[in-house]
């Protein structure tokens, strides 16, 4: 009967009177955890839901990248149509004198 009693008060499942929190005893609510002075000093880094600067740097370049190929991919894409080509493509420096048009009056039929 000894061992028993013995191995229920290494596991917390009895009080074997020793001072400190007691198994089944609601915490007291100023207790801080210790913090000795020769272990490592940490500090919780930022972040902002879960992503961390390194990270957010990471999806910024990769959100980045695909934003530029949407926006050629976008302007490749609708490059038949009149507004687009006279409101953005004729801007472009080396590929605007492609897409000017200019018919003779005699050819226009309007």
């Amino acid at each position: 009967m000894l061992r028993t009693l013995a191995r229920r008060a290494q596991y917390g499942l009895e009080s074997s009177g020793a001072p400190g929190i007691q198994p089944w005893s609601p915490r007291v609510h100023g207790y801080k955890s210790f913090k000795s002075r020769y272990g490592p000093d940490y500090k919780l880094g930022r972040s902002i839901m879960g992503i961390n600067m390194t990270n957010g740097m990471t999806l910024a370049y990769l959100a980045g990248g695909f934003g530029s190929v949407a926006g050629i991919f976008a302007l490749f894409f609708f490059d038949g149509v009149p507004r687009v080509q006279t409101d953005i493509l004729q801007k472009l420096p080396f590929v605007g004198e492609f897409y000017k048009h200019e018919t003779p009056p005699e050819d226009n039929p309007f």
